[in-house]
C-alpha cells in the first residue's frame, strides 16, 4: 500500500484508525459496565487491567496499520538505555505538535511501560465512544478556566488542579504511566509568536498540573521520562502527513530523570517553591529545545512548520 497516492492512503488510514478506535472503545465500554456495577475495589482494578489490555491492542494495531501503509522511518533515541519496567510508575513529559503525537508516543513506549494515561481537555469527554472509553480507563480530564471566568467566579480558582489531584489518587493502586503534554496546547506558529516563547521550537511549559501530579504520586513515580518529538520534514498538518505517508521520518528522543532531581514542595501555597519548580521546568525545556535543534541539523533541513517558528 505505500505505492498508493497520498490522499487515497490518508483516507484508507483514517477509516482504519477510526474503526480501530470504535472497536476497542466499545469493548472498553462493555467492560466498564462491570466496573460501575462491582463495588469491590480489588475487582474493579482487575477490570481496569482488562481495559488497559484493550488499549494495548489499540496501540499495536495502529502501529501495524502505519507499518503496512507507509514507509516512514522511526528513529528512537535513548529508549534502550532507559531500563523501563511495565510494573513501574512513570511521569512522561512531552512536547506537543499534533494529534499524531498520541499515536507516536504510545507506539514508542508500547510494552515498555504501563499503558499511558493522558491528561485530556474536558471537552474531549463528549467525543462519541472515545471520550467515554477514556473516562472508563481513568484518564484525567482537565477543565481550564480563562482569566475572565476566574474574575467572574473566584471559586473556580484551583478547581482544575483539584481534578488532577483526585485523578492521580486512582493511580496509587496499579502501575501507571501518566503523560502530560506540558505546553497545554498543540504548537502552531501563530501561538508561538503570540506567546513570545523564549524557545525556538517549543511553547512555554505549564507547571501546575505536573507539580500536583508529583505532589500526589511523587513517592511512587520511579522516574520521569522526558520525551522529545520531532517530525523533521513534516508539513504544517502533521496528522495528514502521517496518514498519507508524506512523513519520511519520525524522531523521538527519550531521556530518564531520577525523581530525586525534581524539586518537591507545595505548589499551591509555597511561592518560593513555585518559582523553583518553574525554573527547573524551564531548564528542562531549554534542553529539549537544544535536542530538537540538534536533530534538525542532522537532517540538514527544516520542515515548513519549523521554519515558521524562527524567532524574529
Amino acid at each position: 500500500m505505500p505505492f498508493l497516492p497520498g490522499p487515497l492512503k490518508a483516507a484508507i488510514n483514517a477509516i482504519l484508525a477510526t474503526a480501530n478506535i470504535l472497536f476497542w472503545g466499545l469493548v472498553i465500554l462493555f467492560l466498564a459496565t462491570f466496573k460501575v456495577l462491582i463495588p469491590v475495589p480489588a475487582a474493579r482494578r482487575q477490570v481496569t487491567r482488562a481495559c488497559d489490555a484493550c488499549m494495548s491492542g489499540w496501540v499495536a494495531i495502529n502501529r501495524g496499520i502505519l507499518g503496512l501503509t507507509t514507509r516512514t522511518q522511526w528513529r528512537i533515541r535513548g529508549l534502550d538505555q532507559a531500563q523501563l519496567d511495565r510494573q513501574g510508575w512513570y511521569l512522561v513529559l512531552a512536547n506537543h505538535l499534533s494529534w499524531a503525537d498520541i499515536f507516536v508516543v504510545t507506539a514508542v513506549l508500547h510494552n515498555r511501560v504501563p499503558m499511558l494515561k493522558f491528561f485530556l481537555k474536558q471537552q474531549l469527554i463528549y467525543v462519541p465512544v472515545m471520550g467515554l472509553a477514556c473516562w472508563a480507563v481513568d484518564m484525567p480530564f482537565m477543565r481550564r478556566y480563562s482569566k475572565s471566568q476566574l474574575a467572574k467566579n473566584p471559586k473556580l480558582k484551583g478547581r482544575d488542579i483539584e481534578v488532577t489531584r483526585r485523578s492521580c489518587e486512582k493511580f496509587k493502586h496499579l502501575p501507571t504511566c501518566v503523560i502530560n503534554f506540558v505546553e497545554g496546547s498543540r504548537l502552531t506558529p501563530a501561538k508561538h509568536h503570540r506567546q513570545r516563547s523564549p524557545f525556538q521550537y517549543l511553547m512555554k511549559p505549564k507547571a501546575g498540573g505536573i507539580a500536583f501530579a508529583l505532589n500526589t504520586l511523587g513517592e511512587q513515580f520511579d522516574q520521569i521520562l522526558d520525551v522529545t518529538l520531532v517530525y523533521p520534514d513534516a508539513p504544517e498538518n502533521i496528522m495528514y502527513g502521517l496518514l498519507s505517508g508524506r512523513l519520511s521520518s519520525i524522531d523521538v528522543a527519550v531521556k530518564t530523570l531520577p525523581i530525586s532531581e525534581v524539586p518537591h514542595g507545595n505548589y499551591d501555597t509555597d511561592k518560593a517553591f513555585r518559582v523553583e519548580f518553574q525554573h527547573w521546568l524551564n531548564g528542562l525545556w531549554r534542553e529539549k529545545d537544544a535536542t530538537i535543534t540538534a536533530i534538525l541539523k542532522e537532517h540538514e533541513a527544516e520542515a515548513p512548520l519549523y521554519r515558521q517558528l524562527a524567532l524574529p
